[in-house]
């Protein structure tokens, strides 16, 4: 089984820019219920379609797959509206690859950070731009941050 652990955060200060690689994310959900999401991603000239299912503490699951980016891009008026668009921005610290996501639009000013891990107990260090930590906050999930955005 697909398994995602990660620990989420917000970010803190600017101190992050500049560093790693950025690329813009297009992400719609298809579906979404206590039992599972959909979403359908196209990042580049890629894109996936991912079923993840509900978190316990840190661990969900999650299966991805990768679809033709043409089909994606139709898929795309399928999803429920808005779509979410924002920038990645992949930054190693620490021996990890922690990954940045500057939202666009009604989202525009959040600014989250992720780690994922090998085990729920893992420990990791870091960055000083990271702060509070909203792992567990279901707020801060993407398919609720379409929904209800913070403004």
């Amino acid at each position: 089984m697909g398994v995602e652990i990660e620990r989420k955060f917000l970010v803190c200060d600017n101190t992050w820019r500049g560093q790693g690689s950025a690329t813009r994310i297009l992400q719609g959900y298809l579906g979404r219920n206590a039992e599972r999401t959909v979403r359908l991603r196209i990042r580049d000239d890629r894109a996936w379609l991912t079923i993840k299912g509900p978190p316990t503490g840190l661990v969900r699951p999650e299966f991805e797959y990768e679809i033709p980016v043409a089909d994606a891009e139709q898929m795309l008026d399928l999803c429920e509206a808005p779509v979410i668009t924002k920038v990645r921005h992949c930054i190693e610290f620490a021996g990890r690859v922690w990954e940045v996501d500057e939202f666009e639009g009604a989202l525009a000013g959040l600014v989250l950070a992720e780690c994922e891990l090998e085990s729920a107990d893992q420990k990791i260090d870091l960055p000083a731009w990271v702060g509070e930590e909203v792992s567990g906050d279901p707020r801060y999930y993407n398919s609720r941050l379409r929904r209800w955005p913070f403004e």
